[in-house]
């Protein structure tokens, strides 16, 4: 078998204690060296410090790993490897490849592994020109048949915000704004899209998540989890910013895998880094909700 699940990972699983699984392409792709391997463990750390047990998810040599130790941290953050989604790992496994997971392919590990609740920064989407382009995440589609809960700061806001929510109720997946009944925007606490949920607490996350279970449902529950106001990039910043690096990239011509990369570094270029100071805010942020949702979970 080509999962290997690490000690700490298997013994919290089977003693039924919090596990949260935390993607690796915000190592290997979207954060700077060295201050991704610094991130990674920062991480990991938030987790520990709260009794709950970290899966960072990545391939190496062609193993679906869930829970590394601190070398395989260094090797993701360090080692130019690939960005790999689900459809790439049976080549990733039959190759012997490493490479780092998006959302979608560290949602299909979690669940093979049966880890329940997943931490990330923001969810692909359907891209702005996707009637021209069909250009649209694997994350969702993935979402629809992993039964998973992915704590998200929404999708980034250089995608079509609209759409990816119309997207995913085609696809009946369910989607909880966390202590708001508004989807936001990645950057920004409020895409202006109203969401038909809210809850108010982890216990409530978990309560629907049982309910998911006993009624046969196998799709991803999403809980958008805003930053707050103050913590948010400022609008305007982020709109001219957004508006430019939208621009460069169709005069590029960019498509596919490489659109986000660029619209992403670009961002922070444009914004003097401060986008990714609010990328790292991101993370922390949900990973301390994903937390308390699986301490909840944990409890049943």
């Amino acid at each position: 078998m080509s999962l290997s699940v690490s000690p700490a990972v298997g013994a919290a699983l089977a003693a039924g204690r919090p596990v949260v699984a935390l993607e690796s392409t915000i190592i290997s792709h979207g954060l700077p060296r060295p201050e991704n391997l610094v991130a990674a463990r920062r991480f990991e750390s938030i987790l520990t410090d709260q009794g709950v047990t970290p899966a960072t998810i990545a391939v190496l040599d062609g193993v679906l790993k869930v829970g590394l130790d601190d070398g395989e941290l260094e090797r993701i953050a360090n080692e130019d490897i690939a960005k790999l989604s689900v459809r790439d790992l049976p080549v990733a496994v039959g190759t012997k490849t490493s490479g780092a997971t998006t959302v979608a392919a560290t949602s299909f590990i979690a669940a093979l592994a049966g880890v329940r609740v997943f931490a990330t920064g923001g969810l692909g989407g359907i891209h702005r020109d996707a009637n021209e382009t069909f250009d649209e995440s694997a994350d969702l589609s993935t979402l629809a048949e992993i039964p998973i809960t992915v704590v998200s700061a929404g999708v980034k806001s250089i995608l079509d915000i609209r759409a990816t929510l119309e997207r995913l109720e085609t696809l009946s997946v369910t989607v909880l704004g966390y202590q708001t009944d508004e989807f936001p925007s990645f950057w920004l606490t409020t895409s202006g899209e109203k969401l038909d949920w809210s809850v108010p607490d982890a216990a409530t996350v978990a309560d629907i998540m049982a309910a998911n279970d006993q009624i046969g449902r196998r799709s991803a529950i999403v809980v958008a989890n805003p930053l707050s106001v103050d913590q948010q990039l400022d609008p305007a910043i982020h709109d001219k910013a957004l508006a430019e690096a939208l621009r460069m990239a169709s005069e590029k011509g960019l498509f596919g895998k490489e659109v986000t990369p660029f619209l992403l570094s670009t961002m922070v270029d444009l914004t003097g880094g401060a986008s990714l100071a609010v990328n790292l805010l991101i993370a922390e942020n949900n990973i301390n909700v994903a937390a308390q949702i699986a301490l909840a979970w944990s409890s049943r």
